[in-house]
């Protein structure tokens, strides 16, 4: 069993218009409305995966439960619900989706306040949720009252349970998540720029493994991934650009390096399914899903390049 944390999960709404403008009314022709937050997304694709998946982090409030509602339905009911209930609203997260252009204005809430108990509550379960998993994956923002430091609490407990943790957040979260040795980080360029100071992706992600990341594989955005790890160092690339919604192309890679971590493939295994995953979820026609023809067109043509990036 895979298991992804959420702290701050949300239920994500969807419009698509025929054209995005400011200070205008618009008439949208299509909503949809599924449970999310970047654990969530991930656990969606490890499932499409065939992998069996267990989902935790907080839900509470009317909003809550309809986003545990709709984990009952269509794949989602593939993954197992083990969300923790708090006495706050879940979130919401609205994604405009200027059909013109394919651009897409993202709307996100805070997240629900999480009391000392209801915190010290989610760290008991999790403890009994790690003695079954494979792997797990710690994912996104935290809500109002976690502690800054929630992830290098959970990295640590994860390492003592002998479960491998990939880290995927940003800030003072990711800085301190990372100081407790986590098997894997995947940030954005942004992200591992404000975490080392350095801008070139190839020495910022050597500096992050000296800080604590075992490995450290890198979102390029278009360009794919560039990975450092203690096995060496690879760059994975798409064989094209395209087209679509970005959306969630970033959890699918996590889905794709958290499943080749569970199933024990190589590095460059590991990024060519990532990098497809993360193709195949621009191309899909519903944000955050990913289009299985693309993926399996994609997943044999990324190339994989070993060594240090040229020019570096």
């Amino acid at each position: 069993m895979i298991l992804t944390v959420t702290l701050n999960t949300a239920l994500d709404l969807t419009y698509r218009v025929p054209r995005l403008a400011p200070h205008s009314s618009h008439r949208v022709s299509e909503v949809r409305e599924r449970p999310g937050g970047k654990g969530l997304n991930v656990a969606r694709v490890l499932a499409a995966l065939g992998h069996e998946v267990t989902v935790t982090g907080f839900a509470g409030g009317p909003v809550g439960e309809a986003l545990r509602a709709a984990l009952d339905g269509g794949l989602d009911g593939l993954v197992r619900d083990a969300l923790v209930r708090c006495a706050g609203n879940t979130r919401r997260t609205v994604a405009v989706v200027d059909s013109a252009s394919g651009d897409t204005t993202q709307f996100n809430e805070p997240g629900p306040l999480i009391s000392a108990a209801e915190w010290s509550g989610f760290l008991t379960r999790y403890d009994e949720l790690l003695r079954g998993a494979d792997a797990v994956a710690l994912c996104g923002s935290l809500p109002p009252g976690v502690p800054v430091g929630a992830y290098a609490v959970l990295v640590r407990q994860a390492r003592a349970a002998g479960v491998p943790v990939l880290l995927d957040t940003s800030g003072e979260a990711l800085r301190r998540g990372v100081a407790a040795r986590p098997d894997l980080i995947k940030p954005n360029t942004a992200e591992l720029a404000e975490l080392t100071g350095a801008r070139d992706p190839y020495p910022a992600a050597l500096a992050a493994r000296r800080r604590g990341a075992h490995a450290v594989v890198a979102s390029l955005g278009p360009g794919g991934l560039l990975a450092a790890t203690p096995e060496g160092t690879w760059q994975a690339a798409p064989p094209r650009a395209l087209a679509g919604n970005p959306t969630g192309a970033g959890d699918s890679a996590v889905a794709g390096l958290l499943s080749g971590l569970a199933e024990r493939l190589d590095w460059p295994e590991r990024l060519a399914r990532a990098v497809a995953l993360s193709a195949a979820t621009v191309a899909a026609p519903v944000a955050g899903e990913f289009d299985p023809r693309t993926y399996e067109r994609v997943r044999g043509s990324v190339e994989v390049t070993t060594g240090q990036p040229a020019g570096r």
